[in-house]
């Protein structure tokens, strides 16, 4: 199955839905990074968020998520686009911690304590951000409190992963559905008790449900529209263009000692991986650059 999202809203206007599978990309974003199984999950999760937040945005708008915590694993990073792609990465990628239970424990990968930051470049001027602090630290729980919090919107989300024993992620989705003002108190009940009475995410994902089969289990009984169907996938946004634009943000004299010391830079995106090497004629032209910016100015 390839990786997409569909997007509903209740035939009544008071409800809306989004539901995903992401199987391929966590799994292609996971093996980049070479992350360890609790860190593949966390990824996994995170990965996902930002695909369902990204599919509420506008053509052209972007949104970046941040989960800082005190845990071995440090931070989560990503960010999606409206078009369907994602990136991510995170601090620490061996972690690999269980609870007593045997499952993995992404709550204590994370860390107890931290914030979930959220932005959201909406074409203006500054992005818009919001921050709460982490809930459970098991990142769906984190997601919907701040959606409640920061942007008033009564939200419940499910993220789920299914890690083989081998570290391949075999299935990864989730869903996020949204009372639409003036919210029905019935509705956002009924629902309520609909996602208590679902089978584990996991466990439909595993099994192979698609993101209508699951929209359809926690609308069942609720009339709905489909609004879109979108395809899903990995892209990175780093370009040799931005790294200069990063390098010379850098100042004069970092760039002027980089080229005398090192005779050069090296630069790796954090989201794929991807190395751009800058020679000593580079940081010449980069300097000179500057100096030319600067006298226009």
């Amino acid at each position: 199955m390839k990786d997409y999202l569909v997007r509903v809203i209740a035939k009544s206007g008071s409800v809306r839905g989004l539901a995903c599978v992401t199987t391929g990309l966590v799994e292609d974003i996971c093996k980049r990074h070479g992350t360890l199984p609790t860190a593949s999950a966390a990824l996994g999760r995170a990965l996902t968020a930002g695909t369902l937040m990204g599919a509420m945005l506008k053509t052209g708008q972007r949104t970046a998520l941040r989960f800082e915590g005190n845990g071995p694993l440090k931070k989560i990073i990503v960010e999606a686009d409206s078009d369907g792609t994602v990136r991510g990465y995170v601090g620490n990628p061996e972690v690999n911690l269980q609870r007593a239970d045997g499952a993995l424990d992404v709550a204590g990968a994370l860390g107890r304590a931290g914030f979930l930051t959220i932005a959201k470049d909406l074409g203006m001027k500054e992005p818009y951000r919001g921050t709460v602090q982490l809930y459970s630290s098991e990142i769906a729980q984190d997601l919907a409190l701040y959606l409640v919090e920061s942007e008033q919107i009564p939200s419940a989300v499910g993220l789920a992963e299914f890690v083989e024993p081998t570290g391949v992620v075999s299935a990864a989705g989730g869903f996020l559905i949204q009372a639409v003002p003036p919210v029905d108190p019935d509705i956002v009940e009924e629902l309520m008790a609909r996602i208590q009475e679902l089978p584990p995410l996991s466990e439909l994902l595993h099994d192979g449900k698609s993101p209508e089969q699951i929209l359809e289990l926690l609308f069942a009984g609720i009339p709905f529209d489909v609004l879109e169907k979108r395809e899903l996938g990995f892209a990175c946004s780093c370009s040799r263009e931005r790294i200069e634009r990063v390098l010379i943000s850098m100042g004069r004299k970092e760039l002027t000692s980089l080229r005398e010391e090192q005779h050069g830079a090296e630069v790796t995106c954090e989201f794929c991986g991807e190395r751009y090497g800058f020679n000593e004629a580079d940081l010449v032209q980069l300097i000179a650059a500057m100096a030319e910016g600067v006298a226009q100015a």
